[in-house]
C-alpha cells in the first residue's frame, strides 16, 4: 500500500444490501478504510453498516447523492487520505474491481480512474432511458471537451488527492454530479482513465432513469451545468 486509501459508500435506505457490500470490500481489500455516508435513512442502514464494520457518517436528513459524496470527500481531506474510492450501496458494483481501479491509479499519472460497465467483455442490461441518457452525455462530453468517455454516469471511481482538493470546493455540482463533473475535470486538465468493470443491473424502480420525465429533467440539468462550466472562469 502506497498510502492510506478510503472507500466511501453513499447510502439511503439500503439495509438489505449494505452488509454484503461492506463485507465484500473487506474480503478483497482489507487494507482500506470504509465509510458509509448515511443520507438520512429511515431503515436499518446505519445499524447494519456498523455491524458490518464500517464507520458511519449520518446526514441530518436526505440531502441527495451529491451532498453525500462530497461529505465523503471532505472527510477524506480532513483525515489526510491520499486516495479515495466511491461506490454505490445497492450492490451493483463488484468489490474485487476496487483493486483494478486502485492498481491503475497507483501505477500511473492518472488523477481519476472510472469503472466503465461498457468496456471489456461484460454485459450490462439497462433501461431504454438510461441508454438514451448515456448516449446524450457521451455526445455532449465529446463536443464540449473532445474527450471520449464510454460510461459518463458511472458511480464507481477512484481518485487521488489532487481531485479531492477540487471536489471539496463550492464549484462541485452537488445537485447531479455526473457528466458535468467529468467535463469540469477535462477543462481543468486532470487526467482521466477508464477501465472495464462488472456492474449488475439495479432495480428499475429505484432509478431516476426509469421515469421519462425524470430522465428528461436529468439530461436538461446536465446540459445546463455543463454549459455553465464551459462559460465559467476557473483560477
Amino acid at each position: 500500500m502506497i498510502s492510506k486509501t478510503l472507500v466511501i459508500i453513499p447510502a439511503f435506505n439500503e439495509e438489505t444490501s449494505i452488509v454484503n457490500v461492506v463485507e465484500s470490500i473487506k474480503a478483497v481489500v482489507d487494507e482500506v478504510d470504509i465509510v458509509v455516508i448515511d443520507d438520512g435513512s429511515t431503515d436499518k442502514t446505519v445499524e447494519n453498516s456498523k455491524k458490518a464494520g464500517a464507520k458511519v457518517i449520518s446526514l441530518p436528513c436526505n440531502m441527495g447523492y451529491g451532498v453525500a459524496i462530497q461529505t465523503g470527500y471532505k472527510y477524506a481531506m480532513q483525515r489526510h487520505y491520499q486516495y479515495l474510492v466511491q461506490m454505490d450501496a445497492d450492490g451493483q458494483h463488484e468489490a474485487k474491481d476496487i483493486k483494478v481501479l486502485l492498481n491503475t491509479l497507483y501505477s500511473s499519472d492518472f488523477d481519476i480512474v472510472l469503472g466503465s460497465r461498457y468496456l471489456g467483455d461484460y454485459t450490462y442490461c439497462q433501461t431504454y432511458y438510461r441508454k438514451i441518457g448515456t448516449i446524450v452525455f457521451k455526445f455532449l462530453l465529446y463536443v464540449y471537451s473532445g474527450k471520449k468517455i464510454s460510461d459518463p454516469t458511472t458511480g464507481f471511481q477512484a481518485m487521488n488527492r489532487r481531485v479531492l482538493e477540487l471536489f471539496v470546493k463550492d464549484l462541485f455540482p452537488c445537485d447531479y454530479p455526473d457528466a458535468d463533473v467529468l467535463f469540469l475535470l477535462t477543462k481543468l486538465g486532470y487526467n482521466i482513465k477508464e477501465v472495464p468493470v462488472r456492474m449488475y443491473t439495479n432495480e428499475c424502480g429505484k432509478s431516476m432513469h426509469s421515469n421519462p420525465l425524470h430522465a428528461f429533467y436529468y439530461v436538461f440539468k446536465m446540459l445546463l451545468s455543463m454549459t455553465l462550466t464551459l462559460l465559467r472562469k476557473h483560477n
